[in-house]
């Protein structure tokens, strides 16, 4: 594996091995000293041309917990804002020695055009782009599930048997096509669930059942609910009729949450709009797993990061501390 652009990319197999891996990765949190050396010496490059919080900050920690040099570069205030191409902050980012670079952009196809335009050789990550993918998060999504679901048997198990509903704005969701492609990679049951006007082109082509209404999906009692952000800043068009009546006929509300089984997950990858797609009493609740997606997207950042720039190498397994 050269780069991460796309969970479509990835087979069960590689999808379990990044998984246990970051299980691997999440176990030095424990440690006094969290820092592992597979990356020093290697320089990772943090390219945001989309503002971004969770995933930035991810990132960087990931980095930093393996050693490597981090470099965060923001489209705004930079040469970009001035009219430089993604070719030419490319070539300067090669220059300056770059061995990963974790690329978000506005643009659907860019970290794929960064990956293959043969301006670079450093590997690829794809943070974030348009509205087509985000494959660590999917990874994160899943890793989460597993480890919720199964404990301290998920290492090497898929995601068979599991039911995942995810609910909102999947026309826009880059997060939900990951999810969708990797969930089904390993076994789960997909559907989605979102108004007529928020589906996307061609989703009844998707391996996954569709629902017009959250209490139809409900109804085939999942093992975890993933609530999706509205992204307002991406619709120019009226896509619902108001947002009370959004809340009312396709958000997590208490009363929703009241009616799930006892052991369904409730998942959100943030940031969220409380009162609109979830409910307070749904994004505070035991059942809510917001902030353990928060702490395993580190982890599983730090097992992409590793198996791409270091694993490739043939750098042992990461089982010690700093030295």
């Amino acid at each position: 594996m050269k780069h991460l652009l796309s969970t479509r990319d990835l087979d069960r197999e590689t999808a379990i091995r990044i998984l246990d891996v970051a299980e691997d990765m999440a176990q030095t949190a424990d440690r006094e000293v969290r820092k592992l050396p597979p990356l020093r010496g290697k320089t990772v490059v943090n390219l945001f041309f989309e503002d971004s919080t969770r995933t930035r900050l991810s990132f960087e920690s990931a980095a930093k917990r393996l050693s490597a040099d981090v470099i965060t570069f923001s489209a705004k205030g930079s040469s970009v804002s001035k009219g430089e191409s993604l070719k030419d902050t490319a070539q300067t980012l090669a220059a300056m020695g770059a061995d990963a670079i974790v690329v978000r952009h506005h643009d659907s196809g860019a970290a794929h055009q960064l990956a293959h335009a043969g301006w670079i050789d450093a590997a690829i990550i794809n943070a974030g782009d348009g509205t087509h993918e985000h494959p660590t998060q999917a990874l994160l999504d899943a890793y989460t599930i597993r480890a919720r679901r199964f404990g301290a048997e998920a290492r090497g198990r898929d995601l068979a048997g599991l039911r995942v509903a995810i609910v909102g704005d999947i026309l826009h969701s880059r997060v939900a096509r990951s999810n969708v492609w990797l969930l089904t990679t390993l076994g789960a049951d997909v559907h989605l669930v979102a108004p007529r006007t928020l589906q996307p082109h061609g989703v009844a082509q998707w391996p996954v059942t569709v629902h017009e209404h959250l209490d139809d999906a409900l109804a085939s009692a999942p093992d975890a609910v993933m609530m999706l952000r509205i992204q307002s800043e991406r619709m120019r068009d009226a896509y619902f009729p108001s947002a009370r009546e959004y809340a009312r006929v396709w958000g997590l509300t208490a009363e929703r949450l009241a009616l799930l089984g006892p052991d369904t997950m409730v998942m959100h990858p943030g940031p969220m709009n409380r009162g609109l797609e979830i409910s307070s009493a749904a994004a505070d609740s035991e059942r809510s797993t917001v902030l353990a997606q928060v702490t395993n997207g580190v982890s599983i950042r730090m097992a992409v990061l590793y198996l791409l720039v270091a694993g490739s190498t043939g750098t042992a397994e990461p089982t010690g501390g700093e030295g």
